[in-house]
Order: C-alpha cells, then sequence, then structure tokens
C-alpha cells in the first residue's frame, strides 16, 4: 500500500509519521519543538526526524503533507508561525521538498486538522465544518460545500485572532482579546504573568503553564478555575460567532489544551454557544471533541499530500 511522510509542526511539538491512502498511521515518530536555535538549526531537527521515519516506511512515500502553524502564504508554503519565532518568512515548502526529492504540500495546521476529521473522524460525512487546534496558539480551519477554505493568501479559519473580550488580554499578535490570548497554552501563561505582574495572582506560581493552572483548577484554586472557565467562555464565543457567518453543522476541536482539559472548559464553552448561538441556523450546532485525538494532525497533513495528487477524499 502507497504512503505518504505527513509532518506536524507545532509550538511545542514535532511530529512526524507515515500515512496510507485509508488514513491508517502506519509510523510515528515526535519530539519537542527546540526553543533554542535559529531557523536553520530547527530544519536540519525536523529533517533529521523526517528521515527517520522514511527508514520506518515499508516502501517509498509517494510525498510529504505539512501541517504548520500559522500565519503563511499558501500555497509558497512559506512560514512565519507565530509560536516558533526561529521561523519568519521560511521557505519550508521549498527547502524540505529540495531536501526529501519529493512532491510537498504545505498548509495551516488547522486546516489540516480540520481535513482529517472530515476524511476519517468526528465530522465524516458532513459538508459544512470548522476544525479548531486550542493548544499552544489556537487555529481553525473550514469545509464549506465539502471544500476547504484557504483565502487570499491560506490563512482562511484563524479563528484563534477573533475578538471575543473587547480590551482583553493582550494577544501575540498584538490585538487586545482574542481568542488565543484567553485560551491557548501561551495565553493562559500569559494571563498568569500579568496577574504575578500586578500582585493578583494570589497563589498560581508566576512561571504557571496552562497544565499546571488546570491542575490547580481542578484542585480547588478558584483563580486557576476562573482563568480555565474564561478559557471555554472565549472559544464558545468564537465557535457561535464562526456559526453565524458560515452557517456550519459541525465544529470538532482538538489540541492539547482542548483534549487534556476538557473536563474543565467544556460547560463554559457549550454554554456560552448556547447562549450566543440563538439565530435559528446556528441552534443545532454539534460542538464535539476531534475524535482523531493526537493523530489529527498527521492524518490531517497526509490529506494534503494525497489531495494535492489528485486523490478525492472528501466526496
Amino acid at each position: 500500500m502507497d504512503g505518504v511522510l505527513a509532518v506536524d509542526i507545532g509550538g511545542t511539538k514535532l511530529a512526524v509519521g507515515i500515512v496510507e491512502e485509508t488514513g491508517a498511521v502506519l509510523a510515528r515518530l515526535r519530539m519537542p519543538t527546540p526553543r533554542d536555535g535559529d531557523g536553520e538549526a530547527l530544519f536540519e531537527t525536523l529533517l533529521n526526524l523526517c528521515r527517520q521515519a522514511l527508514a520506518l516506511a515499508p516502501s517509498a512515500p509517494l510525498a510529504v503533507g505539512i501541517g504548520t502553524g500559522g500565519p503563511m502564504r499558501y500555497p509558497d508554503g512559506v512560514v512565519s508561525p507565530l509560536n516558533i519565532p526561529a521561523w519568519r518568512e521560511f521557505p519550508l515548502r521549498q527547502r524540505l521538498a529540495a531536501a526529501l526529492h519529493l512532491p510537498c504540500w504545505v498548509d495551516n495546521d488547522a486546516k489540516a486538522v480540520a481535513l482529517a476529521e472530515v476524511w476519517r473522524g468526528a465530522a465524516h460525512g458532513t459538508r459544512n465544518m470548522m476544525g479548531m487546534v486550542v493548544s499552544t496558539g489556537v487555529g481553525g480551519g473550514i469545509v464549506l460545500d465539502g471544500r476547504l477554505l484557504h483565502g487570499q493568501r491560506g490563512n482562511a479559519g484563524h479563528i484563534g485572532h477573533v475578538v471575543v473580550w473587547p480590551d482583553g488580554p493582550l494577544c501575540g499578535c498584538g490585538a487586545r482579546g482574542c481568542v488565543e490570548a484567553v485560551a491557548s497554552g501561551t495565553g493562559i501563561a500569559r494571563r498568569v504573568r500579568e496577574l504575578a505582574e500586578r500582585g493578583e495572582a494570589g497563589s498560581l506560581p508566576p512561571g504557571s503553564t496552562a497544565r499546571e493552572v488546570a491542575a490547580l483548577a481542578r484542585s480547588g484554586d478558584r483563580l486557576a478555575a476562573r482563568l480555565m472557565r474564561e478559557a471555554g467562555e472565549a472559544v464558545g464565543r468564537g465557535i457561535a460567532s464562526s456559526a453565524a457567518l458560515l452557517d456550519l453543522e459541525v465544529v470538532a476541536i482538538g489540541g492539547g489544551i482542548a483534549l487534556g482539559a476538557w473536563d474543565l472548559i467544556a460547560e463554559p464553552l457549550l454554554q456560552e454557544v448556547r447562549l450566543a448561538a440563538r439565530l435559528d441556523f446556528t441552534r443545532d450546532l454539534r460542538v464535539v471533541q476531534a475524535e482523531l485525538r493526537e493523530d489529527a494532525g498527521l492524518v490531517g497533513a497526509a490529506a494534503l499530500a494525497w489531495i494535492g495528487l489528485g486523490r478525492t477524499l472528501l466526496g
């Protein structure tokens, strides 16, 4: 069975795998995203991981599909992920295609997750959906009428930078009150630091990560619980606004924060959707966890490659 090399690049992890045309993941490798070094060092680390995966493939892959944090330029594959400062205007598609001698397609990681969930996951069989990744950052991908939306430069679906809290917390993009500023791992950690600087962090250590804040919330810390509740509310508001704009059937949510802290964010998220999605055509919206979980990024990246090779995956 033929396969492709799938690459999932995030602010906290690099993952690669070999994926068949059925969506089956034959092999997978992952490692933390290096935080030190320049863009070339990061590329070499990624290239070495890809070569390790290629050595595990039962036959030579036909192509490479890459999902990466945005923003980026599509279809050129020139990337500037907000959560990977080492890469600014980095020609990822060109460099990886030349190094591996394979055709290569690069797109936003959340758009890849949307493809994965329609192809093999929680949104299978639907034609109008949004996939969300709530992790180090917050991204989104939109499938309307059975087609993945790209927009002018390939960044359609960037729900993380929809403003849901006017004059709210500062976002990495420079605006205030974006979904990402309130609900992402970096946003939650930034909020803790800002509270500490004002002497309002209570029992939260100044350097707390989102994972640590979630753990404290479960143990009964009221401030931590408030931060996680507000994260859920922010995601819910973004979803409700998107449903009104796009007339969606399903929203599938994945990513480390969404999957790892669903017990904390689900209730405020769904409550906010119920409160804000009041139009007749938004009331039946289904909001679900991404079914493919940790493999969603790899399966979605593979979908980019299979579609690039001319396969029809979405029906």
